[in-house]
């Protein structure tokens, strides 16, 4: 029998899950499984400032490699799990060798969603944004001048629409739905947003679909969209949603359902097998829910990590989430699910903004668009349980501090 904690998924939430035993001081041999050839590194910066040249992909990685030595956390790169054996606690590497634990981590994150085949997804020139990988082939395609089609208007493709502007392209977005961000924000948030791209030149075309991408010796050089036109691009970039990585849990028997499903300990239905990040499906208010953020990602993970190192606190998630975009920063506090009722605020200077969302007439999250103020406002009330004033939120002139009293 063996203590070892074996965390497969080399990305935030297995490092911070890993960190945070140490910090703990946890002492069991832990073992960090991860697919790429880097040691683990931040995300969100690959597609803005590593993709604008900005920031060197060594000020990406969360510690430098001697880190892993110092605090005895052995990191296998380039490997990843083929099998989990739960009867006698294996976990089986795609090279055949085998891994002993006696708790497992499940951290695999998720995969973007790709385009089939058949309408052109695998043409040269497709592109998705989430990895090292990704990012590097984006910049080599990145060249001012180009055009670019991408396809999905969340923030996904919004963050790429502001970063291929910032390289001088030229940009269209499609989005199939009436409007864009249309799955995770309010009307309001929405219309401040395309005024933003448009001032950038940014073409958005909603209630536009893709028919098809159009090739040329395997190479993409057009798209044919849903309303028939056709348009030259160079490139695309697809951004249309993620996919939790949870076949391998599914295979082992654990519990799945659009995700890894865990407890509030960040157990799964086998209780030495955590799970934590974007591939786990946690309680949320008498409900499931999973949390696409780097924020859930680092406290559920490092939750995960008390509770193994002998602690009993269950997982409160608190939901915050952020995207930057050009010269504006929208900042999420809460999460908007089932919202019935938005409160548009201005902000105290210009091009501040700020959307509070209430369920059934209690507030439960807020955009805040370049208006620190209102997000940090908003953030503690959310922490406080305090339902806000709407009188007070509907005056502009109001000093929010008055929510808080």
């Amino acid at each position: 029998m063996t203590d070892r904690l074996v965390i497969i998924g080399a990305g935030q939430a297995g490092f911070a899950l890993a960190a945070k035993l140490r910090a703990l001081k946890d002492t069991r041999p832990i073992t960090i499984i991860g697919a790429e050839d880097a040691l683990p590194y931040q995300r969100p910066p690959l597609t803005k400032k590593y993709l604008l040249g900005e920031m060197s992909f060594d000020r990406l990685l969360f510690r430098p490699e001697h880190w892993y030595a110092d605090n005895d956390v052995e990191i296998r790169v380039s490997t990843w799990a083929e099998q989990i054996k739960r009867d006698s606690k294996q976990v089986i590497l795609q090279d055949g060798s085998v891994l002993d634990y006696g708790t497992l981590a499940l951290t695999t994150g998720s995969t973007p969603r790709g385009l089939p085949a058949a309408i052109g997804g695998d043409l040269d020139g497709v592109y998705v944004a989430r990895d090292k990988r990704d990012a590097d082939l984006l910049a080599e395609e990145m060249r001012p001048g180009r055009r670019v089609l991408i396809i999905g208007g969340g923030y996904i493709g919004l963050e790429a629409a502001a970063v291929a502007r910032h390289r001088g392209l030229e940009v269209t977005v499609i989005e199939m739905a009436d409007r864009i961000l249309q799955r995770v924000a309010a009307k309001e948030t929405a219309d401040i947003m395309r005024v933003i791209h448009e001032a950038h030149d940014v073409v958005i075309r909603e209630k536009t679909g893709l028919k098809h991408l159009i090739g040329r010796d395997g190479k993409l050089v057009g798209a044919e969209l849903s309303d028939g036109s056709t348009i030259d691009i160079d490139f695309a970039i697809v951004g249309i949603g993620v996919v939790p990585n949870d076949q391998l849990a599914k295979e082992a028997g654990l519990e799945v359902t659009n995700g890894i499903v865990v407890d509030e300990f960040a157990r799964t239905s086998d209780p030495s097998i955590f799970a934590a990040g974007d591939c786990a499906v946690l309680p949320w208010q008498g409900g499931r829910i999973r949390l696409e953020s780097v924020q859930n990602a680092v406290d559920q993970a490092e939750a995960a990590a008390a509770i193994i190192a002998g602690g009993n606190a269950p997982y409160e998630p608190k939901p915050w989430f952020w995207s930057d975009q050009y010269d504006v920063k929208l900042q999420i506090a809460g999460f908007n699910l089932g919202y019935d009722e938005t409160l548009l605020r201005p902000g105290a200077r210009e091009g501040a903004h700020s959307i509070w969302y209430f369920k059934s007439g209690t507030f439960i999250a807020v955009d805040a668009i370049n208006d620190a103020k209102a997000y940090v406002t908003g953030k503690r009330l959310l922490e406080s349980g305090i339902n806000p004033d709407k009188a007070i939120l509907a005056d502009g002139s109001a000093d929010l501090k008055q929510l808080l009293a």
